[in-house]
């Protein structure tokens, strides 16, 4: 009970007299230049802008405003560089075990996926745990979804795991908002079988996010590289599906590919058969024209039908790098490949080779690369990640375990989403 009464050195404050103090605040901030409390704004953390959108309406439109968010975020990456929070999301699903179904990973007696926010620094200590909506869970057709890319704070989600499913999701866990996108053109009781990849990126010059969705059409009577392939981009900015009309090159996709995003382009792994032989290329997509096109893979990279491939980003963010893994009766490696030069063939270079000795031998497979350079992977005996050195190639165990099944990725926070009509909050 609130009482208007003073006792020796203390004051209690009545609801009238919070009030008048509230009064007296919103008073005050109305004096402040605007570009005082504009300049003021920008520089703060998401958490503290998040609630200064209740302080009061000018506040919250200024802060939900689509360009101070975008400034807030450039601001962010341009200020005080040096001491800038590098995070890495990880996404990690745990069961009893791990097998893949036509390529795609089923775990078995799934349990739990978890999701968490970690320092990109040598402690690797957890930066926050992430409460995954509920709302989402109740649409999911799959154990759980699989977190496809992150890009200037928002995170791709596909229900697509191993049945076909029709939920894709983008969502800002710092803002604690998500926008489910509607269903695609192609789906199996329209267009029957079909082996599909999505990918996110970022059209700088006109703010939007587009979801990129390649779905090949299965014709038990056609070889999969003669079946045509559907292409669909979702913008977030005018909340709908198009098809594209852009010529893309006779291939097949590798399925629940991973994707890069570099320089305003989308980077996916792709397989063709030329004059009777299959070769492996990168197949590219500029988000901003809306054209495909391609790059080529190393010339002595040699194509074994053992082999798992996986697209990541380099660790500056600038080019691309390709991790392959071998894991057959008779050989076992992991080649990890950077493209020095973007765009540049002949500046792929091999950073390293591990085979099957010391504490490597248990490797699953390379997740991505972090801001050091150094590579993040899973053990296969004990699921726990490790970071490697590509330098020294010392391993350094990060104390987190993977589970049957992760994902790793930059994260980098943003207000995006905060200004939705469209997206819910949770």
């Amino acid at each position: 009970m609130w009482e208007d009464s003073c006792e020796e050195g203390k004051t209690l404050l009545t609801p009238a007299s919070i009030s008048k103090l509230s009064l007296a605040f919103k008073n005050l901030i109305k004096d402040f230049p605007q570009e005082l409390i504009h300049d003021v704004l920008i520089r703060l953390p998401i958490k503290p802008l998040v609630k200064c959108t209740s302080v009061c309406k000018s506040w919250r439109t200024i802060i939900k405003d689509p360009t101070f968010i975008l400034t807030h975020l450039t601001h962010k990456r341009s200020f005080n560089t040096q001491n800038a929070t590098h995070l890495l999301l990880l996404h990690t699903v745990f069961g009893e075990d791990l097998y893949h179904v036509l390529g795609k990973p089923h775990v078995e007696g799934f349990k739990e996926d978890l999701y968490s926010l970690h320092y990109d620094n040598s402690a690797f200590g957890e930066y926050c745990k992430i409460e995954f909506p509920i709302g989402l869970k109740q649409i999911l057709v799959n154990q759980c979804f699989r977190m496809v890319a992150s890009c200037n704070g928002l995170v791709c989600l596909s229900d697509d795991l191993e049945l076909y499913a029709y939920s894709f999701v983008l969502w800002n866990p710092c803002v604690r908002k998500y926008v489910i996108l509607p269903d695609p053109l192609v789906k199996y009781c329209s267009h029957g079988g079909y082996e599909a990849t999505i990918g996110l990126g970022y059209d700088a010059v006109t703010n939007d996010f587009k979801v990129v969705r390649l779905a090949t059409l299965i014709d038990v009577n056609e070889r999969v590289y003669d079946c045509p392939t559907i292409a669909q981009v979702y913008s977030l900015a005018k909340g709908c599906w198009s098809r594209l009309r852009s010529d893309l090159p006779p291939c097949q996709i590798c399925g629940c590919s991973s994707q890069a995003f570099v320089n305003g382009v989308l980077h996916w792994l792709a397989l063709r058969l030329t004059d009777g032989a299959y070769s492996y290329f990168v197949l590219t997509f500029d988000v901003g024209v809306e054209s495909f096109g391609e790059m080529m893979l190393p010339k002595n990279f040699k194509l074994d039908g053992s082999l798992a491939l996986r697209l990541s980003v380099s660790g500056d963010k600038k080019s691309i790098a390709l991790f392959a893994r071998c894991q057959s009766v008779t050989d076992s490696f992991l080649d990890i490949w950077l493209m020095g030069e973007y765009c540049v063939e002949k500046s792929w270079t091999k950073l390293m080779i591990l085979t099957p000795q010391g504490p490597e031998r248990s490797l699953r497979g390379a997740l991505c690369f972090r801001k050091s350079g150094e590579v993040v992977l899973a053990r296969e005996d004990d699921l726990e990640l490790v970071s490697v050195d590509l330098v020294s190639k010392q391993f350094k165990s990060l104390g987190v375990a993977g589970g049957q099944l992760c994902a790793v990725l930059p994260y980098e926070e943003s207000l995006v989403l905060l200004d939705s009509k469209d997206a819910a909050s949770y």
